[in-house]
């Protein structure tokens, strides 16, 4: 049984601040938690209610067999996946101005978030980059989102603007009134900026676009405001990897 300390221990890495003052993050479910085990992360504690023996890993052996009713108590999710493992946050990898690389001003849901980093794995972007404004990475529905993507997809948390000043390279921007992505010719190496939610790209952001561009509307009555920017993301990286 667990005790209250490490129950609360977990339970409060649901907040950005203890996991940046712990160093931790939260994974749930089997699959993930192995995804994540075989790459680069470093497992800090396994808890489960189904032994992983018999996996080829050695990390296994650190595993901590729980009820569910225990699981129940640490897990975020409202219906509990066999597992929960805590893992250290990686120290940032550094980034390298080529390829196709996507970039979020201050995207705020966890659910988009996690979504664009498994679009970016899906194709082939190894560097996402997030104005500090942007949802934490590390979130636990960020992570649950992902489906084990975060393991092969570089997050880094930048000021946006010095990001793109310095990046040499054109940056794409998507705006409802920009050119039809369908006309455009498109780089492989570049800047993909995709904005908030409610209020899409910056001022501050917009005046370091080079490219405005959109996804043309063919529904008879005009009327949709706008896309999800997560859908919005996963149509413009497929007009970029078509190319």
């Amino acid at each position: 049984m667990l005790s209250k300390s490490q129950i609360q221990s977990i339970t409060r890495l649901k907040q950005k601040k203890y996991r940046q003052q712990d160093g931790f993050f939260v994974v749930e479910g089997m699959k993930t938690i192995q995804e994540l085990i075989e790459s680069h992360f470093k497992l800090e504690a396994l808890y489960t209610t189904t032994s992983f023996n018999g996996a080829k890993h050695s990390h296994y052996k650190d595993e901590i067999l729980i009820s569910e009713a225990d699981l129940n108590r640490i897990s975020f999710l409202t219906t509990p996946n066999k597992a929960l493992a805590i893992f250290k946050i990686p120290y940032p990898k550094p980034l390298e101005n080529k390829g196709l690389i996507v970039a979020l001003d201050a995207v705020r849901d966890p659910g988009n978030l996690g979504t664009i980093i498994r679009l970016c794995d899906w194709f082939g972007v190894n560097h996402l980059v997030c104005s500090h404004e942007t949802v934490d990475c590390f979130n636990p529905k960020v992570v649950q989102a992902t489906m084990g993507s975060i393991a092969r997809v570089t997050v880094s948390y930048v000021n946006l603007v010095d990001f793109l000043n310095e990046a040499n390279l054109p940056v794409f921007g998507a705006f409802m009134d920009g050119e039809t992505v369908y006309n455009k010719q498109l780089p492989t190496n570049a800047i993909l900026l995709m904005g908030n939610e409610a209020h899409g790209i910056s001022k501050t952001m917009e005046a370091l676009v080079t490219e405005k561009i959109s996804i043309p509307r063919f529904g008879h009555l005009q009327v949709t405001e706008s896309l999800n920017v997560a859908t919005a993301t996963a149509i413009l990286l497929s007009e970029f990897r078509r190319r």
